[in-house]
This record gives structure tokens, sequence and C-alpha cells, in this order.
């Protein structure tokens, strides 16, 4: 069966298992202090335009999100998130766990906070004479591909951005397919772009091409964050293991080589699919593409292509996620559609 129902479900680009191998001869320094490691964060530097950003590698992103929201957040603070965003919905209450409330507002049919959704909650917020006894805003998360493979565009992180310094906020961005959006059809958010904007971001890895490992960048230096992912169990003693990764993933433009493959992949079966009748909620450009499949269609595929059902209607008909990644192929793309027409 070519399954389609993630895109973390296989190992590591040729390149990450060829750097593995020469690496695992040798010895190296340990919790980040390596070569591998100090050439990545160069690299990631340069990718992003800002020299002075701070970085760090942990191994996923459940662990990333937890531990990075739980540095920046005063213990009177909350983060302010969709109510479908992951860290409200699948990670099993990660940030809650930390001593931090996930703040949730209400998102667009992709998934998005818009900026006006923002504003007002401010607004009421603040407004509220008794908001000294709740829990304070202290940053703002958002996931670029959304849950529904929404993006977000230069325009609404700029006013989002302004939003977070008039009010005092951090805003951080999960970028744990980030290689598949910044490879995005009409995209115009870019790194150097996150580098601006966010307070602190973090390139995907797992889900990009890595066996694992997402890489935080901070956009000013951080003096206290070795010592807080060290407490939260996200210091890897091996760190090479996840410095060589992002090295490999940051030469040659691989990063984005791999998120291409992706979006070309998810182009064709959208275009595909669409061809034969299907529709879409929502139309997604990002790896992440959300076909509504008849009972029928459902049958023809089951058993020879994985897909996950995200949500089912009376008439048998379902709403289902097909994730591409950086290893599909346009063959594995054409068996979708030989399964649909046989």
């Amino acid at each position: 069966m070519i399954d389609f129902s993630c895109d973390y479900n296989c190992g590591c680009a040729p390149e990450i298992l060829a750097a593995l191998t020469c690496a695992n001869g040798a010895q190296h320094a340990t919790y980040g202090f390596d070569s591998y490691s100090a050439a990545a964060k160069e690299k990631i530097r340069a990718a992003i335009g800002n020299p002075g950003a701070d970085v760090y590698f942990l191994v996923g992103g459940t662990q990333t999100n937890a531990t990075v929201l739980s540095s920046i957040l005063a213990p009177w603070e909350g983060v302010l998130s969709a109510a479908s965003g992951h860290i409200a919905v699948h990670e099993a209450g990660a940030v809650e766990a930390t001593g931090h409330k996930v703040l949730t507002l209400e998102a667009d049919a992709y998934g998005k906070l818009s900026p006006g959704t923002i504003a007002s909650w401010l607004e009421s917020f603040f407004a509220d004479g008794t908001h000294p006894h709740m829990v304070r805003p202290g940053a703002v998360y958002l996931s670029h591909p959304t849950e529904y493979g929404g993006l977000y565009t230069a325009a609404e992180l700029r006013v989002i951005r302004a939003l977070c310094d008039e009010y005092g906020l951090r805003l951080f961005l999960d970028g744990a397919r980030l290689a598949y959006v910044l490879a995005a059809r009409g995209t115009d958010v870019d790194l150097p772009l996150l580098g601006e904007l966010c307070d602190v971001f973090y390139i995907g890895g797992t889900k990009c091409g890595a066996l694992c490992g997402e890489a935080v960048v901070f956009r000013r230096p951080q003096p206290c964050f070795f010592p807080a992912h060290k407490q939260r169990g996200a210091l890897l003693a091996k760190g090479y293991l996840l410095g060589l990764q992002f090295d490999a993933l940051f030469t040659d433009d691989l990063y984005l080589r791999l998120g291409a493959q992706a979006i070309d992949c998810a182009m064709a079966l959208r275009e595909g699919l669409r061809a034969r009748g299907v529709s879409f909620f929502p139309e997604s450009n990002s790896n992440q593409q959300f076909p509504v499949l008849t009972a029928e269609q459902l049958a023809k595929l089951k058993g020879r292509i994985g897909f996950e059902v995200w949500r089912s209607f009376p008439d048998g008909s379902a709403l289902v996620r097909l994730c591409t990644s950086w290893r599909t192929t346009k063959a594995e793309v054409e068996a979708v559609f030989a399964a649909l027409d046989s």
C-alpha cells in the first residue's frame, strides 16, 4: 500500500543518511557543541539573513512547542492559538502541563488566525476591568501551514507582528512543515521574513526529510534557553545527530528542494482529483490536500492508498487528508488515480 496518511512515515533524505554514516565512526563533542551543529547554525543564520540569531536543535514538534513556550512566558501568562491549532488539540495538553494556558480563538476555514480576530480579542481582554485576575496573553502561536493547510501572507504576518508589539506579546511560529510552504505556489513568505517578524520560529526537520529534529530560531540571543531546554529534557546528549542533519538540509538548498518535490506532487494530486470531479474543503496550496471523497471512491482506495479520515458524512462520503512528502513520486500520485479509475 502507498501511504499518504502523513508526511513523516519514512526515513530520511539520502544526503542525511550519508552524513550520518560518515559521522558514525568518529567521536563528537556533546550537547550540541560539535562542529556539525556549529556549521548548521551558521548556515541557518545566513539563510534568514540574521547573523545574531540564536539557534537550537530539538527532537520533535510537541517537545519544541512546549519547551519554547514555557521559556518565553511568565508564570501568569498564556498563549493565543487557533482553536484548531496543534498545541490546542493534538499535543495532549503539553503546553498546559508546563503551567501555561492555551487561549483559543476561532480561526477561518483554513485554520488561520486573522489579524482582526486577534485584535478584537486583545481589545476585549484589556477592556475588561477584571483582566488582572485572568491569565494574561503573553504570546501568539501560529502554525505555517495550519492544520488545514492554510498559509499566512507576508501582509498578515506584518499586521500580527504589529499587534504583538502594541500589546507586548511574543510571536512564535510553528514551522513543522516549513519546507513545504516555502515551496508553495504564490507564497510571499520566506525565511528572511520569518527571521525579521518572529521572536522565535522553528524549521521543521522531522516532517521535511530528516529522521528527526527541529531547528529553533530566536531573533535575538537567549542566554537562558540552554538551561531551559535542558530542564525540560529537550537537550540531546548526542546533539551532533541533530546538527549534522540540519547541516545537510542547509547545504546546496536541499531543504528547499525537498519541499519543492512535495509541492509538485501535491499540485499534481490536486489537479488530477479535480479533473475527476472531486471537491476540496479547504483547497490547500500546501503538501496537505483535503478532498471530499464518495463512499465508492473511499472503497476503491481502501487497502491500496493510505489516507486519514478527518470527517465522515451520513451519506458515506468523507473529508480525508492526503499528504505528500519529500519522498513522494509522481508514480505514487498516479497510483491514486489508477485506484480511483479502477
